[in-house]
């Protein structure tokens, strides 16, 4: 039988034993690591490798020192050059050179380009006023184009904006483009005038509100002034269309006629 200090020898030992298992990987490990990485670099958390300190990036299997010129700050990145202009500047080489802003612009969201204030445009590097003539307005994006549209009742002619003169039985359309009139429905556009659109006996006036078509049962006239009715003949119906004819079953069509064959 084993005494109690057999037992805490044996017990001893062997926790020893543990411990230096446990010990040895991470003193070889450290070896190792020092003699792989280079200077000003650390190894990684989780995994293998190392990376950089903090000032310095990867170069080849080296960390270099990284040159932060004035009015910049480091990135903290692996990749590019490590560091980045502040707001207001822009990369230039190797330095961050001033934005220069003309009069009557401020710097956009990304800090490195600028914008004309509202009521001015770019026009090479400088602002330069938009000039609205009477009747008219800045239009909300106005860095393109004229930078000003007309007024409702004005339509844009040149540099100006002039009055549209609307006729009897027309409206303004609100259209930057053409007379900016359209004549109401049942009316048809005739020069500077809206002129009524006649419309014959069993007609009506379709979507289009300038046009007519004839009524189911009723085919237009050679002439399209007037509607005529159908004529159709014995053992037939009027067809899907409205304007004209199919023969009933059993029946057959034979010229104006509908016969059994």
């Amino acid at each position: 039988m084993k005494t109690i200090g057999q037992t805490c020898g044996v017990f001893i030992h062997t926790l020893a034993l543990v411990l230096f298992l446990a010990v040895v990987p991470e003193i070889v490990f450290s070896q190792g690591a020092d003699l792989e990485m280079p200077e000003n670099a650390r190894a990684i958390l989780y995994g293998n490798g190392w990376e950089c300190i903090h000032g310095y990036r990867k170069a080849d299997e080296a960390c270099v020192a990284i040159n932060v010129p004035e009015h910049a700050y480091p990135t903290n990145r692996s990749y590019g050059r490590g560091w980045e202009c502040e707001r207001g500047y822009r990369e230039v080489g190797e330095a961050c050179a001033a934005i220069e802003l003309p009069a009557h612009a401020y710097l956009d969201s990304s800090g490195d380009n600028w914008k004309c204030n509202r009521g001015y445009r770019v026009v090479d590097d400088s602002c330069i006023a938009i000039n609205v003539p009477p009747n008219g307005f800045l239009k909300k994006a106005s860095q393109y184009g004229p930078g000003w549209e007309c007024d409702r009742s004005y339509r844009e002619a040149g540099d100006t904006c002039v009055g549209i003169k609307v006729p009897a039985n027309g409206y303004l359309t609100n259209r930057p483009l053409g007379r900016g009139w359209a004549c109401e429905r049942g009316h048809r556009e005739t020069g500077d005038s809206c002129v009524a659109v006649k419309v014959p006996a069993h007609a009506y006036l379709d979507s289009s509100g300038y046009r007519w078509k004839c009524e189911r049962g009723y085919r237009a006239a050679d002439k399209g002034n007037t509607c005529n009715a159908v004529n159709i003949p014995e053992n037939a119906h009027l067809d899907y269309s409205g304007d004209g004819w199919d023969c009933n079953q059993p029946y057959r069509k034979q010229q104006n006629k509908c016969v059994l064959l």
